[in-house]
């Protein structure tokens, strides 16, 4: 949530009052000054302090799930099952969303939160955050194939993608499976890449997002953030 927005809902005063208090060095994020209202926080992984009081405040909620296949990265749809159904009706929180999709059919790690601005800082280009996935493919993958991914892959369309790294885990004459890490999210993204080296995509799984891995979470379940995790969402809380 938004700094600015947050002490106006505690009644901390209007956003006018709040930008004053800012300007006057009145409020604080973890005993620093703050300096912008528009900057994105979590009371409940941080200390929001006004003239030296700890903000009482409930913080957001973080998720990692497992997303079994045929399940959709979406709130809502009329057809398929989305990733809020795999929660229990308790953590069904509101305003819950996943950050970064997934395709149906592939598997694997979806940060689930009610964090709004966290998606938009997580996905940003500037921040980089990688990606990693095991990958298994229709055909032979060849030693040339983590050269082709470096020096960025050509779509059909002529759409360009940035430099990913590519290990071949095993390669064989009708099936290879490999592990790619990227920094990018684009439309079907690794399977075009794949495409265009000449193999189709079978099975696809996300294993890591940023610093967060899956661990031994079995396919369809969840859990909460470890004290650990928690302290990598606030690096993208700025």
């Amino acid at each position: 949530m938004r700094l600015d927005k947050l002490l106006e809902t505690c009644q901390i005063g209007s956003r006018g009052q709040v930008k004053k208090l800012i300007n006057a060095k009145r409020i604080t994020i973890d005993d620093k000054v703050a300096i912008d209202g528009r900057q994105n926080v979590d009371p409940g992984l941080q200390r929001i302090g006004v003239d030296g009081n700890i903000l009482q405040a409930k913080g957001h909620h973080y998720f990692i799930l497992n997303k079994p296949r045929g399940v959709v990265s979406a709130l809502k749809d009329k057809e398929h099952p989305t990733v809020i159904d795999c929660l229990i009706e308790a953590d069904r929180f509101p305003n819950l969303y996943p950050v970064g999709r997934l395709d149906r059919d592939t598997e694997g790690l979806v940060l689930l939160t009610d964090n709004g601005p966290l998606g938009f800082r997580m996905l940003h280009p500037n921040h980089h955050v990688d990606k990693s996935y095991y990958v298994v493919v229709n055909g032979f993958l060849d030693d040339d194939l983590p050269s082709f991914f470096r020096a960025g892959v050509v779509f059909f369309d002529g759409t360009v993608c940035k430099a990913a790294a590519v290990e071949i885990l095993s390669a064989g004459e009708k099936q290879s499976v490999a592990k790619v890490t990227l920094s990018e999210g684009k439309f079907h993204q690794i399977k075009k890449m794949f495409l265009a080296y000449g193999v189709k995509v079978i099975y696809l799984k996300r294993m890591t997002f940023a610093e967060f891995t899956l661990g031994n979470l079995a396919e369809g379940e969840y859990r909460t953030l470890t004290d650990q995790e928690k302290t990598i969402v606030k690096q993208y809380l700025d």
